[in-house]
């Protein structure tokens, strides 16, 4: 089956207007053809009921990442469905959903794990800011980036905030700020701005987040973003021989 065939066959399984679908939905539909591979179940189907997608992205030049849903209430499908897609020894980022973790424990060896919430900005609570230090650059992945720079350290960047990826719909904001520039507000003006732009673009900005990262947490709220519900494992490990 070809590229659109396979992802005519999935589309319902997600809904690209629901922020728990979104991430998916971008790889599985938007990322470009050429970096994009998707297996089916069951192979061949018109109407899938479970799908791996396998994107090379600029995370890693070995390490693909992973997202998927599985067969419902078939753990047997499940399985078949990712030894199809991966060869054991495979070394990948996954990103899954809660209500799987355990099958992606019990066929992966787990190096590092994440557990994010996933939030969504509040339109009628985000108060645009207005920061003269703020400027518009281009991300590696052709996506716009704000910063702030120190004049203080030869103009270094000392905060930004970028796009981890893009849909018609929503648009998922990365931040870092350098520890010794923390504490001043920065890292909430560069967000404020990233907003700002999704937001006159159409889509509904994202922000996936650490529950312990309570720094990281408490700029999302301030700046309006709420809680969805939400709640995905984003992991790097390595496929395990099949059972």
């Amino acid at each position: 089956m070809s590229l659109p065939e396979l992802r005519r066959a999935i589309r319902p399984l997600l809904d690209p207007r629901q922020p728990r679908d979104a991430m998916d939905d971008f790889f599985a539909f938007h990322h470009p053809d050429s970096r994009t591979r998707l297996v089916i179940h069951p192979e061949g189907a018109q109407v899938a009921t479970g799908y791996v997608a396998i994107s090379r992205t600029g995370m890693d030049l070995f390490r693909p990442l992973i997202t998927l849903r599985l067969p419902p209430l078939d753990m047997d499908a499940g399985v078949d469905l990712i030894y199809r897609a991966l060869s054991p020894g495979t070394a990948v980022f996954l990103s899954a959903p809660e209500e799987i973790y355990p099958l992606i424990q019990a066929l992966f060896d787990i190096q590092i794990e994440d557990h994010l919430h996933i939030y969504a900005l509040s339109p009628e609570r985000f108060e645009p800011m207005l920061n003269v230090l703020v400027t518009q650059s281009q991300s590696a992945n052709g996506l716009p980036r704000f910063v702030v720079r120190s004049e203080a350290a030869n103009h270094e960047v000392a905060a930004s905030a970028h796009l981890n990826w893009q849909s018609p719909a929503f648009g998922e904001i990365a931040v870092n700020v350098q520890s010794r520039f923390r504490r001043r507000g920065w890292g909430r003006s560069v967000v404020a701005a990233m907003v700002q732009y999704l937001l006159a673009n159409g889509r509904t900005p994202l922000y996936a987040v650490s529950p312990e990262n309570t720094a990281s947490l408490h700029l999302a709220q301030t700046l309006g973003f709420s809680d969805t519900g939400a709640r995905t494992f984003l992991i790097e490990a390595t496929l395990r021989q099949r059972p």
